[in-house]
């Protein structure tokens, strides 16, 4: 039986962080389906971390060969996802992101012809396989007189973007550029809407279960019909547990993924920030204490920090000091750090992708 104190144990074994990883960034990528990366460097140790070799270059290589691109499948928010998933996921939540961007693009004066222009411009560039880093994209739409008011350029990016034109491709001194997506993307799943539907649901449960179905509906904000629709295809494959009156879903395999990981599992680990452990759930009060929550969010911003996690729940955050050789971490208590604790973060850091 799944209790409330097994939730984020189990989390962290279905989102293997501890316990089994994958032998592929693009394995991670496939299983988590989607992992927020507006913090690129912390986005890219998330995928690491994952993985057998823990090194940020597979994870660069995976890339760089576009079996990994960055886009706005959901959200609008900017996410990591296996590129040949991200036409279906759009497919199912751009309609409603760009009608909900109609006040955005009135305070920037950006008509749709604009845009449509600044589309035609990007794809004059970029046809051919060639790549451009955001800065020279940007240089051309200005000398084109399609730019001006600021915050124009980011809005243009991610409309091609939420549209199916541009995603964040091959890497360029440490900045993923930007290509046209059809061209990049070789091989997309094609999925009929009802599949789209299901498989993102199961995906989404596998990989982050235990979860709920407001979870599912926060991380995607699909509609409610969809998230029913979607559910209802997935529930056949999922286990489902009832706690504290709330129906939890998750893949059967994920408690023995627990039983082989338990060790990891309720050690010390170090997140960045922007992890889908926390960030993957409307609820966050299983690994997250309520009252802490503004500790991990100061003020709300939005802006979440790097967290230290001991037996499943978040105990502090970490930040880095210093440079080069004289690196080193500041990890910040909730309360105060155990010995346990204490003894793990320096090592872990060290270690960390």
């Amino acid at each position: 039986m799944v209790k409330l104190r097994d939730i984020a144990l189990l989390r962290l074994a279905a989102q293997r962080i501890a316990g089994d990883r994958f032998g592929s960034a693009a394995d991670v990528a496939r299983w988590m389906t989607a992992m927020q990366a507006q913090d690129y460097a912390g986005a890219m140790t998330s995928v690491a971390l994952r993985t057998q070799s823990r090194a940020r270059t597979d994870v660069e290589a995976a890339i760089n060969v576009g079996q990994i691109v960055r886009s706005w499948p959901m959200r609008g928010t900017l996410h990591f996802v296996a590129a040949e998933d991200l036409g279906w996921m759009l497919s199912l939540t751009t309609d409603r992101l760009i009608a909900g961007a109609a006040l955005r693009r009135t305070r920037l004066e950006l008509d749709l012809p604009t845009i449509e222009r600044a589309r035609e411009v990007a794809v004059s560039e970029l046809s051919g396989g060639r790549r451009l880093r955001r800065e020279a994209l940007v240089a051309i739409w200005e000398k084109a007189g399609l730019l001006g008011l600021p915050q124009r350029a980011y809005h243009l990016i991610w409309h091609l973007g939420q549209t199916g034109t541009l995603c964040f491709g091959p890497i360029d001194r440490g900045q993923q550029c930007l290509v046209l997506l059809d061209e990049w993307v070789t091989k997309p799943r094609r999925l009929d809407r009802d599949v789209a539907l299901g498989e993102w649901a199961l995906r989404y449960f596998r990989s982050h279960g235990p979860a709920t179905a407001k979870d599912f509906a926060w991380w995607t904000k699909l509609v409610s019909a969809d998230v029913k629709s979607g559910l209802a295809i997935a529930k056949p494959h999922l286990e489902k547990a009832v706690v504290d009156g709330v129906d939890y879903y998750f893949d059967p395999a994920t408690p023995a993924a627990l039983e082989a990981g338990k060790t990891a599992a309720r050690g010390v680990l170090l997140l960045p920030g922007f992890d889908e452990y926390l960030l993957g759930y409307q609820d966050r009060g299983a690994s997250l204490a309520p009252e802490y929550a503004q500790r991990v969010v100061p003020g709300g911003n939005g802006m979440f920090l790097s967290t230290v996690v001991f037996h499943g729940a978040i105990v502090g955050t970490w930040k880095r000091a210093g440079s080069g050789a004289k690196r080193s971490i500041l990890a910040t208590p909730f309360d105060a750090f155990t010995p346990v604790v204490l003894k793990a973060i320096p090592k872990l850091y060290d270690a960390l992708p």
